[in-house]
C-alpha cells in the first residue's frame, strides 16, 4: 500500500513517471485526480471540513507530513475546504513520491 511507503530523495537523475504508471497507481488513491498546469502532470484533491477550523487543522496535519516526508504540495485553506495539489518540482511531473504522499493525507482525515 501507497501509504505504508517512504518517500525516496529525488535526485537530478530522478525521472518522471509515464503515463502508463501513473494511472496505475492512481487507481490506488481514491477521489484524487491528475490534471496538468503548464504542460506539468499534477495530483489534486479538495477535502471538505464542517468550518474554517477544522479545514486549518486539516492544513496543517498536511504540512507537517510534508516536513516528515521532505516533500511539499502545494495547500489552498478555504472556508470548509483544503485543495492539495502533489507534483515534484524537479522533474517536472508526477513521482511515486507524489502517489506515497498523497495516500498519507487520505488517513490524516
Amino acid at each position: 500500500m501507497l501509504d505504508e511507503l517512504r518517500c525516496e530523495s529525488c535526485t537530478s537523475s530522478a525521472v518522471a513517471l509515464g503515463a502508463e504508471e501513473r494511472r496505475l497507481l492512481l487507481t490506488e488513491l481514491e477521489d484524487w485526480q491528475m490534471l496538468e498546469r503548464d504542460g506539468i502532470p499534477q495530483l489534486e484533491k479538495v477535502y471538505k471540513f464542517k468550518n474554517y477550523k477544522l479545514a486549518w487543522e486539516f492544513a496543517n496535519k498536511v504540512s507537517q507530513l510534508a516536513e516528515e516526508e521532505f516533500h511539499h504540495p502545494s495547500i489552498l485553506l478555504e472556508w470548509g475546504k483544503v485543495t492539495v495539489t502533489w507534483w515534484s518540482h524537479s522533474i517536472k511531473g508526477l513521482h511515486q513520491n507524489d502517489f506515497i504522499c498523497a495516500a498519507k493525507c487520505d488517513g490524516l482525515g
